[in-house]
């Protein structure tokens, strides 16, 4: 893997010695006018409220810092790995800059798109680090603006490594960190959180370390509103260090540098281009094993535990920032030892949270896009207003188009190679495809021995929650009921429940049992029967559509049905969930059109295996059930059951079926 250091390699900061769619709709914005309290603060909170919150209370965190991949593969395994080490709970994380990657371009390797779609896609506070190397005034003004646009909050204000031995000026731009800090200052006033670059030895470049403090607090008095320190190898280094910021009045937070040592030769170049020295002890314990990977990174780890232990116990740190080098094996490893991973089951709300700023208010969203959260946020990424305590019933909500599947953020975490070894590299019938689904639900390896852990409507294992419905999923899939979403009925959980829980504590959570699947018109002739009996027609609501549109429901005037809320402690009723009739329309061709951009394309057209994807993508249906009386059983896998019962009746006895309900 390759390897890149920290910010010194990326842009480090100089001490002065260095030398498609309608914006917004009336559903959405009839929605905005119901006001309900957002259940997560930190929401509305900038990163430094963030930071100063948590140090006040005590409470210890951790930041983690990537750069951006080379290929277009590696930013959909980095986005990945946001997705993993986003679990377990970072306050931040940042993103270099590359000044010979097109880092402000939209191209899917450049800086600018990846700290983007971590932000707007995994929902994280990101930092993107900006430098002063081979940019003029205006071109940083412009990727300012670009980066304000996107949603991003916090610059890390970089002068940046010289491209050849030395630094040359900068003819109409900066050549210091300082500089660029105020210029961010002036243009764009207090919307950008800044922070910089410190150096616990002195940056290499310094007459001094008393002048390079003193540099570090001109760019502090500038409006750098935190600091980041370059790497160290003993925590007395950075003790020192902060007392000797404090000294002369930095008073900012000040948060150390942690680079776990994973690999000899990432160590030799970190050390050749931040111009560290390396402790003898060290050395004395990393020649022997240069050749094992595995023992210096277990060694790596061993160090980083004992040193960010020292640091959290001197009561002086109000966290940790981690080098990652996009590893993450022993970052994680040291965060669990240290007792700061903290992978909360529980969520602020039932999706994905976008960290974008004007979809703070967000907090009611459509179900369909559940397992795709990505996808529904890019569709509604045009939209200004957002829903806000109810979902709009008027109008449709004008969802962009997705005509790129392969947009990278929506790409299979799978390379073709596992997606046909998990899905069939030859179908021979539809029932190939059911056999594909319930080996997914069931988790059980398929002929050829391999697990299915994706599904083009799924890039991810069954959610703990989908678990509670392992065995009626299976049963159905076995069947032809394709389904690519479910929830249980809850009546009343703890909003503190590690499977369905969600908002602040105190609170309980409530479900209406949802289904959603494929089948054939054969199974909706017979559905569509049962669904019109007495027991179920008042019950269930119902939408069923074809990939021509044509479509079934008995959603009373299209209204929304919410399927998800909560009670909390002087709040009012949470309803984050929704059954829309109009979103569903939209949905639904994104839904079908998976079958084809991530299956069938797989295989060589006209092969037989193509034909059966493709047969049906033009036949099934798509069908949505919302069982009503969550307070009771749920009704759905029974009105499966008489679908099936009546699928098994003769044609005659089909046509005058009434499930039991005959005079």
């Amino acid at each position: 893997m390759v390897t890149e250091p920290p910010c010194v390699s990326n842009g480090s900061a100089s001490s002065r010695s260095d030398g498609g769619s309608s914006s917004g709709s009336e559903s959405s914005k009839d929605s905005s006018r119901c006001s309900t309290p957002i259940l997560d603060a930190e929401r509305h909170e900038r990163l430094r409220e963030k930071m100063r919150r948590r140090h006040d209370s005590g409470d210890k965190w951790f930041s983690l810092e990537f750069f951006p991949p080379r290929t277009a593969n590696g930013a959909v395994n980095l986005i990945s790995r946001f997705d993993r080490m986003g679990m377990g709970g970072p306050l931040f994380i940042d993103v270099t800059w590359h000044p010979a990657g097109d880092p402000g371009s939209d191209k899917e390797t450049s800086s600018m798109i990846i700290a983007n779609t971590a932000v707007n896609y995994c929902g994280l506070e990101t930092i993107l680090h900006m430098t002063c190397c081979n940019q003029t005034k205006e071109e940083i003004t412009g990727h300012l603006q670009k980066a304000k646009r996107l949603g991003l909050k916090n610059i890390m204000a970089l002068r940046g490594d010289p491209i050849g031995e030395e630094w040359e000026e900068e003819v109409d731009g900066f050549n210091y960190a300082v500089d660029l800090v105020k210029h961010i200052r002036c243009e764009f006033d207090d919307y950008f959180d800044i922070c910089v670059a410190g150096y616990p030895k002195g940056h290499p470049e310094a007459e001094s370390y008393e002048a390079d403090l003193r540099h570090l607090r001109e760019k502090v008095s500038a409006g750098a509103d935190f600091i980041i320190t370059q790497l160290f190898f003993r925590s007395e280094t950075f003790l020192t260090f902060m007392k000797d910021c404090q000294a002369i009045g930095i008073t900012c937070p000040i948060v150390p540098g942690i680079f776990p040592i994973q690999g000899y030769h990432s160590l030799r170049q970190l050390v050749k281009l931040s111009k560290l020295e390396v402790p003898q002890e060290i050395k004395e314990v990393i020649e022997p094993i240069k050749d094992n990977d595995a023992a210096i990174r277990n060694y790596g780890v061993e160090l980083a535990v004992s040193m960010c232990r020292e640091l959290l116990d001197s009561g002086m740190v109000p966290g940790l920032h981690f080098y990652t080098l996009n590893r993450e094996v022993a970052t994680t490893e040291i965060l669990k030892r240290l007792g700061i991973w903290k992978e909360d089951p529980r969520r602020p709300l039932p999706w994905a949270v976008s960290a974008h700023p004007k979809r703070r208010v967000e907090d009611v969203r459509p179900i369909f896009w559940a397992s795709r959260p990505k996808s529904y946020i890019y569709r509604t990424q045009e939209w200004d207003d957002f829903p806000n305590g109810r979902w709009g019933n008027s109008s449709s909500p004008a969802f962009g188009e997705l005509k790129d599947y392969y947009l990278f953020y929506l790409k299979s975490k799978s390379p073709r190679e596992e997606l046909l070894k998990m899905w069939g590299e030859e179908l021979t019938s539809e029932e190939s495809v059911f056999e594909v689904f319930t080996c997914y639900i069931s988790g059980e390896p398929n002929r050829e021995g391999h697990k299915v852990t994706c599904l083009p409507w799924n890039d991810d294992p069954l959610a703990a929650e989908t678990n509670l419905l392992k065995e009626q999923l299976e049963k159905v899939n076995r069947r032809g009921i394709l389904t690519i979403n479910s929830q249980p009925n809850i009546n009343g959980k703890p909003s503190t429940d590690p499977i369905v829980g969600w908002g602040p504590s105190g609170g309980y959570v409530f479900q209406k049992a949802y289904l959603e699947f494929f089948t054939s018109s054969e199974n909706i002739t017979a559905l569509l029967k049962v669904l019109k009996m007495k027991k179920y027609e008042l019950r269930v609501n119902y939408h069923i559509v074809n990939v021509r549109g044509e479509n079934i429901a008995n959603s009373p005037d299209l209204q929304p049905n919410a399927v998800t809320w909560g009670i909390f402690p002087g709040r009012e009723i949470i309803q984050p969930t929704v059954v829309d009739p109009v979103s569903f329309m939209y949905w639904k061709d994104e839904a079908f059109a998976l079958w084809i951009e991530q299956w069938a394309k797989l295989y060589e057209e006209e092969s037989p295996s193509r034909m059966i994807i493709q047969y049906i993508h033009d036949n099934y249906y798509l069908v949505n059930l919302v069982d009503n009386d969550f307070p009771l059983e749920n009704c759905l896998w029974q009105v499966m059951e008489d679908t099936f019962e009546l699928l098994n009746c003769p044609t005659e006895q089909q046509l005058n079926y009434r499930g039991g309900e005959e005079p």
